[in-house]
């Protein structure tokens, strides 16, 4: 029971990580594009290191364990594809324009949104838009990050933290359409904070719904498969996203840091 506790209250807190993207729009008289292009990179780095040197090798082994070094290794790599898989097909049935995974020229200024207030219906309408879609891609997050947890305690704390980097920027493109188009910082931040309780509530769906098949075959396979989907978000969203925020080598710097805070942290603990 304590493990499912700890599952569960890491996969709320790294959903309601939304909240404070919502916090930083509110609360910066001026969105500094640089930070935010290495904030993006720092969250790849985090990605990128734990799926290739932590995800996917422990799920190569469980699954190698359970159905023999052959069929194993296969399990692995195709679970690892099909996340990867999975995500870009959510991204495909979403139209562009109001799927946060795409970085249109407009997001590039995030106050440039401001001068859009003439529009406040078509604002609301993206604002809600964004934060149901972010509900879409929350859902499955929440329960591949619960279900590691409960697999492996010590790979944890370094996933539900990749998880709430990658949630921090979506709670801004949630809450600064909708309070450009209200005017109240209460409603944007319901809104935005709403989108990520999903994972906590796609956690507890998913663990119902599959607990009389939970072993180490499928532990393996969701292993492999939140591999497939942090890498895939990271070269697909992040990494462009950190670009068009910033320099080159903005980007690149907060990658390397990101993977460097995760190597010195999994070998310390």
């Amino acid at each position: 029971m304590n493990s499912f506790w700890f599952a569960f209250g890491l996969t709320v807190l790294a959903g309601l990580a939304t909240g404070i993207g919502s916090a930083i729009a509110f609360f910066t008289k001026k969105t500094d594009n640089r930070y935010l292009s290495v904030a993006l990179g720092f969250s790849a780095g985090v990605m990128i290191y734990i799926s290739l040197n932590q995800l996917l090798p422990s799920a190569k082994e469980t699954l190698e364990t359970a159905l023999g070094e052959n069929r194993g290794a296969w399990a692995a790599i195709a679970s690892f594809f099909g996340g990867m898989l999975l995500t870009g097909l959510i991204d495909m049935i979403v139209p562009n324009v109001e799927n946060p995974h795409e970085f249109h020229k407009e997001q590039k200024d995030l106050n440039a949104l401001q001068q859009a207030g003439k529009n406040p219906k078509a604002l609301m309408r993206i604002g809600l838009l964004t934060a149901a879609v972010l509900a879409l891609h929350n859902f499955p997050e929440g329960f591949a990050t619960f279900i590691s947890a409960l697999g492996d305690p010590t790979m944890a704390v370094p996933v539900a933290f990749a998880v709430a980097l990658h949630n921090i920027p979506e709670g801004i493109a949630v809450s600064i359409p909708i309070y450009y188009a209200t005017g109240e910082r209460k409603k944007a931040f319901l809104y935005s904070f709403a989108s990520g309780l999903t994972e906590p509530l796609g956690a507890l769906a998913g663990y119902f719904l599959l607990k009389p098949f939970l072993g180490d075959t499928l532990l393996g396979v969701v292993f492999a498969g939140v591999a497939g989907i942090m890498v895939y978000i990271s070269f697909d969203e992040l990494l462009p996203a950190a670009r068009e925020y910033g320099k080159h080598h903005l980007c690149v710097s907060g990658l390397f840091c990101g993977m460097a805070l995760m190597a010195v942290s999994l070998t310390l603990f």
